[in-house]
């Protein structure tokens, strides 16, 4: 009877097996299953309050995710990323790290997993994930790689990385420190570092050519399907193709974009130059040949007013109807810009084809014809209403790249802070989070943009179930029945036994729970069984950190569900190799350097 759990820890371990396979079968939504998760641990705890505690605790601790320093941190983090989308902050490093993917796509995703675990060795992983996260999705909306054949593994060299130091989460200082009060030498900053690199570079092999090829290909249709417009762009002043010849050009400019064919000589400074392409096309020929695609004095309008009412400049596609009043007018003559405040950048004629002679804007607009124009919501709007457009889908907003250098500076300021310790990572963040929106780079209005919804009840939901295991008594239980296991195994296999112990806890409850339960149970049964401490330590720290299995194990796995559109299933597929992996690998380094 002495193994039996209490009543409330079966209804912990009940409930939190419940939830894992509703997430498993996948027949409800994620947030579905988080919010009755959070409702049901609501109802128990009421009904059957927990040993000394009243009914309204119960209510507190199922509803205490949402104030959780944990989830204000992955929002304010998600914030933070949304940012450096907005003010295009982040789009040189993505053009260089988009020439090595587009050079060979299996060494971009080495280089890739290579510069995400050396980051992570010694600033916390987490501010790492944010820093990588916007620049490999902006890489996908490219369409270089599918962001969910890449976010997961290279998640997954962040976690590994971060592993390799005491300083690389607050995981490992949390274990070193529970270890250094039970009697443990201290432990410097590498000091299990070489077992860790010699884990990774194991690991590395199945998280470069494998794991892609078990994640689903979330990239959507495929780009060749985007519109084409028609524009014309005037080579700016100190344009780095002008002057080069014309094949050099035609190679630097993107696979999408064509130069009128009329054109023979190099490209000079001020020339007209009739183009066709995607919009993303033509937005990087413009920066390549520093031009524009409409007249300098309405897009200077367009920012002036943009500015002036604290509105967002956004790019969308507009449909001539049969009753526009543009049909049968030029773009020269339809006063669009005057009358309108908006900027024409480009035509999609559906019922012509390739390059035409004349200069586009003199080419007669017809039904059906798509305008692809730039300006605030409501001049958008407006026009669409008067002349008879039709609005699609395709709205954009424009980067506001007059702030990439303050977003830059405001995330490495949170960076710099948490990763050396200066502030906790919940308050750097979010104090980078409040310097975004009050210095613009982050509008109040869009922010349910840059959160989930799915990742913010899921958050709770698992910080709920993290407390019902530990505080029903649950956890220790778990860890009685597993120290009477554990006596009959010899020092290698009891090396894995603690290790897979707390990588169960650490997938099924927290980071932070693993240590705190964990950590005493190593040292209890080091010294039954008359082994050293420090391995069975090691062994709990490094299981703490192979959180692959499922999205709730820790907060940069939420981070990329959303980006990635995950799956539960998906990360149960792809992380339950790596933890074998790491297992058997970190058990026998330890035995090994241990002499077990």
């Amino acid at each position: 009877m002495a193994y039996l759990p209490s009543l409330h820890a079966t209804i912990a371990l009940a409930i939190t097996v419940a939830m894992f396979w509703a997430f498993a079968r996948a027949k409800l939504g994620v947030e579905i299953v988080s919010l009755l998760t959070i409702v049901l641990i609501a109802l128990v705890l009421y009904v059957f309050p927990l040993p000394g505690g009243a009914p309204t605790e119960g209510l507190e601790l199922a509803f205490s995710g949402f104030g959780n320093y944990a989830l204000v941190t992955i929002c304010a983090l998600m914030v933070m990323g949304r940012g450096l989308v907005t003010t295009g902050a982040l789009e040189p490093a993505a053009r260089v790290i988009e020439r090595v993917w587009k050079f060979n796509r299996t060494l971009g995703m080495l280089v890739s997993l290579l510069l995400a675990f050396a980051l992570s060795t010694m600033i916390n992983d987490t501010p790492v994930l944010v820093l990588l996260l916007p620049i490999f999705v902006q890489l996908a909306s490219r369409g270089v790689m599918p962001s969910s054949k890449t976010l997961m593994p290279l998640n997954a060299a962040v976690l590994i990385g971060g592993m390799a130091t005491t300083i690389g989460t607050s995981t490992n200082l949390l274990v070193v420190s529970i270890a250094s009060d039970l009697g443990l030498p201290h432990m410097n900053v590498f000091h299990f570092t070489p077992l860790v690199l010699i884990a990774g570079a194991i690991a590395l092999p199945y998280l470069w050519l494998v794991a892609p090829h078990l994640l689903p290909d979330n990239s959507g249709p495929e780009r060749t399907t985007e519109r084409r417009f028609v524009s014309r762009l005037r080579v700016g002043g100190g344009s780095e193709l002008a002057g080069k010849p014309l094949d050099q050009v035609r190679k630097s400019l993107p696979a999408d974009v064509e130069l009128d064919p009329a054109i023979v000589m190099p490209l000079v400074e001020r020339q007209d130059v009739r183009i066709t392409g995607t919009h993303e096309g033509l937005e990087e020929a413009n920066r390549l040949l520093n031009s524009a695609s409409a007249p300098g004095w309405i897009l200077e309008q367009i920012t002036a007013e943009a500015s002036r009412d604290g509105e967002v400049v956004v790019v969308t596609e507009l449909a001539l109807t049969v009753d526009s009043r543009l049909i049968g007018h030029t773009l020269e003559t339809s006063g669009i810009g005057e009358n309108h405040g908006v900027a024409i950048l480009g035509t999609h004629k559906p019922a012509r084809t390739g390059m035409i002679s004349q200069p586009y804007y003199l080419e007669t607009l017809r039904e059906g014809d798509v305008l692809l124009a730039m300006g605030t919501m409501a001049r958008l709007q407006d026009f669409a209403e008067a002349d008879s457009l039709l609005m699609l889908d395709a709205v954009r907003e424009v980067p506001r790249r007059s702030k990439a250098l303050l977003a830059l500076g405001i995330m490495a300021g949170s960076v710099f802070t948490a990763a050396i310790g200066i502030l906790p990572i919940a308050i750097a963040a979010l104090g980078g989070s409040i310097a975004m929106l009050i210095t613009g780079c982050v509008r109040f209005d869009r922010i349910g943009q840059a959160l989930s919804a799915k990742v913010i009840v899921l958050v709770a939901a698992s910080i709920a179930v993290g407390k019902l295991v530990l505080e029903s008594g649950a956890a220790a239980w778990l860890g009685m029945v597993f120290a009477g296991v554990l006596q009959f195994l010899p020092p290698a296999a009891v090396l894995a036994a603690i290790m897979i112990f707390s990588t169960i806890l650490t997938n099924f409850s927290s980071n932070a729970t693993a240590a705190t339960v964990g950590t005493p149970i190593a040292f209890n049964i080091a010294q039954k069984l008359g082994l050293p401490a420090e391995p069975m330590v090691l062994a709990v720290l490094f299981g703490c950190n192979l959180c692959y299995a499922t999205p709730i194990a820790y907060q940069t796995n939420m981070l990329i569900m959303g980006e990635g559109g995950y799956r539960f299933r998906d990360y149960v597929r792809m992380g339950l190799p790596l933890i074998g992996i790491m297992v058997v690998s970190l058990s026998i380094l330890l035995a090994l350097k241990f002499q077990l």
